[in-house]
């Protein structure tokens, strides 16, 4: 296949400064060229391969594991490389994102041989951002839809969002290419376009090539610009990284070692608990664990937590409080028939005033289908509800639920994730939010700058982001509510 090769001039750093020497059919092993049509003696070679220095950090080593593929740098490819280099403090605290998940994707993918230089694809996804949710639904440092999300086993509950997992998620995502790769021989680029627009749609573009007798390599295809633009930004970041010294790049020191640990829990464990003991902001607990998508984890005998690797040894204390943390001691028992509130308590050790309590029941009966929050036990423990609940019953609207608990109809909606107009179930549970949680609320929200488009305006990015146009006013102090095209503003959204 020939492709046009294209004059370019990079726009903040020349080239010219390091020169354009290579060796391209050459080996290159500190600083010695082995020219390949020579016989080197296998001897040689490795005297010379023991000599490469271990790598220090992440980036050496993708630099010395990856299959780098020099492909000709196109204009839509140089223009992504461009917007990094005009701000290249910017692009080292781009890279950084991914100081706490990046060894962990690397590992994974070479477990089933795959390309480390996958690795890159969540900061063109995400930029490395668990919390991260697309306009369209993706969620996570890979965007998973929900239904492709499925199908790696990437389950939601009540209690948590595994597709927001960095670490559950690239499992899935690493099945996922792994099988993607397969079905595309091996093809990285084809690969990655069917990652963004899906096999099938690959599939179609490749047969109507073939009717055609067209190339069915990604770059003879005619994809959509989304697609193609997705594979160009991986190949502009790969090119930026791989040949850092070339732009003039200072890489992040990322140290290429684990940076987090997993540790089990007994019981149900507070985010907070563990951040006050650990000596850590929240917000850094909520980023390691974004699966637990509310204050705590789930229920369950054991719970699962990434935390930083250098604070594993807080752990080792005897008096750890962490050992004995199950105070919540609460499940979600859905109703079945013959179930009553008196059988109930007494099967799980509580009282009918407290179920009746925390599950807003007016009366006794029970549906079937419906969800109780159920202590275990009578302590007084019990009596602590960290957040309050409403079991939708029949009749219920978004209105009524906001007007019985007097908070606004958008507060409501915000913190369970719907939209004003969306149909309720019976059974359906929906946070109210109360005193016990407020310490919470900060770890929920994060700022994020938008660049206002043409035709664009406050109530078009309140709704594209799920917020009010008062909390857009607010945060940015805006006299009227006339936006410009360009205009960067702020936005406090939902982590979760």
């Amino acid at each position: 296949m020939e492709r046009r090769i294209l004059k370019f001039k990079l726009l903040i750093i020349s080239l010219f400064i390091y020169g354009c020497n290579s060796v391209p059919e050459d080996l290159v092993f500190n600083d010695k060229v082995i020219n390949q049509t020579n016989t080197v003696s296998t001897m040689q070679v490795n005297k010379i391969i023991e000599a490469v220095p271990e790598p220090v950090n992440i980036w050496e080593y993708l630099k010395q594991k990856s299959n780098y593929d020099d492909v000709e740098i196109n204009e839509q490819t140089l223009k992504y490389m461009n917007r990094h280099l005009q701000n290249l403090e910017l692009f080292e605290t781009y890279l950084n994102k991914s100081e706490y998940f990046i060894f962990h994707i690397i590992k994974e993918l070479e477990k089933e041989n795959l390309p480390i230089e996958l690795a890159f694809i969540p900061f063109v996804e995400s930029d490395y951002d668990p919390f991260s949710i697309s306009p369209s639904g993706a969620v996570g440092i890979w965007q998973f839809m929900p239904t492709t999300g499925s199908l790696f086993n990437l389950n939601k509950s009540w209690w948590s969002e595994d597709r927001h997992d960095a670490f559950k998620s690239t499992e899935a995502a690493v099945g996922y290419f792994s099988y993607l790769l397969k079905r595309f021989d091996d093809d990285i680029y084809l690969a990655i376009a069917a990652y963004n627009g899906g096999p099938t749609y690959l599939d179609r573009q490749i047969k109507r090539n073939k009717r055609r007798g067209l190339g069915t390599d990604f770059w003879s295809l005619n994809l959509s610009n989304q697609a193609t633009d997705y594979v160009y930004k991986f190949i502009a970041l790969r090119e930026l990284v791989i040949n850092s010294e070339k732009y003039g790049i200072k890489l992040p020191d990322i140290p290429f070692e684990p940076r987090v640990i997993r540790i089990d829990i007994p019981g149900q464990v507070e985010i907070l608990t563990i951040s006050e003991h650990l000596g850590l902001k929240p917000e850094l607990i909520y980023k390691l664990n974004a699966g637990y998508t509310k204050w705590a984890s789930a229920p369950t005998e054991m719970s699962s937590f990434y935390i930083p690797i250098e604070k594993n040894s807080l752990l080792d204390d005897p008096n750890n409080p962490l050992n004995s943390i199950n105070k919540i001691n609460w499940i979600s028992h859905v109703v079945q028939s013959g179930d009553s509130l008196w059988k109930l308590a007494e099967k799980y050790g509580t009282e009918v005033t407290i179920i009746e309590q925390i599950n807003y029941l007016d009366d006794s009966l029970l549906t079937i289908g419906m969800t109780l929050l159920i202590p275990l036990s009578k302590s007084e423990s019990n009596n602590f509800i960290p957040f309050e609940m409403h079991v939708v019953s029949e009749g219920d609207t978004l209105w009524s639920i906001a007007d019985k608990y007097k908070i606004e109809m958008r507060d409501l909606t915000r913190m369970n994730n719907i939209s004003s107009n969306e149909y309720l179930q019976l059974g359906q549970q929906l946070s109210i939010g109360n005193k016990n949680i407020h310490r919470n609320i900060e770890s929920r929200k994060r700022t994020i700058l938008y660049s206002v488009k043409q035709g664009d305006n406050l109530y078009k990015i309140a709704d594209l982001f799920d917020v009010s146009v008062k909390s857009i006013n607010e945060i940015n102090a805006l006299s009227d509510n006339r936006l410009k095209p360009g205009q960067i503003i702020k936005i406090a959204i939902r982590a979760f």
